[in-house]
């Protein structure tokens, strides 16, 4: 099921986030392709990363638990979990 996910940094994780960004890019490669990350970006606020938003498609929800257990972002609080969001969409073939 495809899934919007928008999930904002811990207060002042910019420094947390820059370290441990190539594990997370990687790992992201390799959802890309796996087909589980659709597309995904940084959230921006005044010219900084504060962020980050999703497109997956994971079969269930225990997958995507699966993913963030390992998600450098989570293990290294970057992200704040606290304001984690999982929305269902259906996106638009691109075929």
């Amino acid at each position: 099921m495809q899934y919007l996910v928008i999930v904002y940094d811990y207060e002042n994780a910019l420094e947390k986030r820059l370290e441990v960004r190539e594990a997370h890019l990687e790992d992201a490669k390799n959802l890309i392709k796996e087909g589980k990350i659709i597309s995904a970006g940084a959230l921006i606020e005044d010219n900084k990363m504060v962020g980050s938003t999703l497109y997956i498609d994971f079969e269930t929800k225990d997958d995507i638990e699966q993913w963030l257990k390992v998600e450098p972002y989570v293990v290294n609080k970057v992200w704040d979990m606290d304001k984690f969001q999982l929305m269902p969409v259906k996106l638009l073939p691109i075929n």
